[in-house]
């Protein structure tokens, strides 16, 4: 089962399916796949990476004893915590990824690949951890969040970012028969053509009820990447966008606007 977000080989995707309850078969496994390059470098995701940034700066806490990024990959984002945390720890499923982890950072950062089902981690072993660009791979968020909740300590904040199912783009498909997923009801979005959708989108409401069942409190909520648009980036640019986006991820957190919604959650 994997835990990292892309868009694996064509020839692992399945078609496009209408909202349904989690399936046991989706799988995307990123060992062998280079998702620093592919992804990111050749891809016009310079926006969406700062919108990440700014999210976690805001939610992450300035110091940390123990850190884990969950989902990591080859540590895009570890320079955002590598200077809060004594000790930072990057888990994914994909040993190709954290080799490359370990080629940008050596020892900066401990590695340690595994099933996100079962975190191979104590309980109360974190003081902090985040998950980014990763739920819409899972099909048993209640289980994901609950294994964040047990390896964190008392006290601990969890900064995790959920595909977001209820977006003005998907409402208006909707509303003009151009997609078969009903953004409003609170079923997990199974979209099986991952180089089109992802697998999962959730509705804010039922990934908050998830996150409570689990025992956390949720602290803050950001809504990142409001302005994720290809016409949008020609028309303004990345530099204009990222200064829009600043205001924007708190203006519009009250009504989970965007395709990425961040939590700030306390054990």
């Amino acid at each position: 089962m994997t835990n990292k977000t892309a868009n694996p080989p064509k020839n692992n995707l399945k078609s496009v399916a209408k909202d349904t309850q989690p399936s046991k078969e989706v799988i995307a496994d990123y060992n062998g796949y280079d998702y620093k390059k592919i992804f990111w470098e050749d891809a016009d995701r310079k926006y969406e990476d700062m919108a990440d940034r700014l999210a976690i700066r805001r939610l992450l806490p300035k110091q940390m004893d123990t850190f884990v990024d969950i989902a990591g990959g080859y540590g895009r984002l570890a320079d955002e915590y590598l200077d809060r945390a004594k000790v930072a720890t990057l888990f994914d499923y994909s040993e190709t990824e954290l080799a490359q982890a370990h080629d940008l950072y050596g020892d900066k950062i401990h590695t340690q690949p595994g099933d996100i089902y079962s975190l191979p981690f104590a309980d109360d072993s974190f003081d902090a951890l985040m998950m980014i660009r990763a739920t819409h791979h899972f099909d048993d968020m209640q289980k994901v969040s609950d294994e964040l909740y047990r390896i964190l300590k008392p006290g601990g904040v969890a900064v995790i970012e959920v595909a977001n199912k209820k977006t003005l783009p998907k409402m208006f498909r909707y509303w003009f028969k151009k997609s078969d997923v009903n953004p409003f009801s609170l079923e997990p979005a199974h979209l099986r053509d991952l180089n089109e959708q992802g697998f999962y989108n959730y509705h804010p409401k039922y990934i908050e009820s998830i996150f409570k069942k689990s025992g956390f409190k949720i602290d803050e909520v950001l809504s990142v990447s409001n302005f994720r648009s290809a016409k949008l980036k020609k028309l303004f640019g990345t530099k204009n966008l990222v200064r829009m986006e600043k205001s924007a991820q708190k203006l519009l957190a009250p009504i989970r606007f965007a395709p990425s919604i961040y939590y700030k959650l306390v054990k």
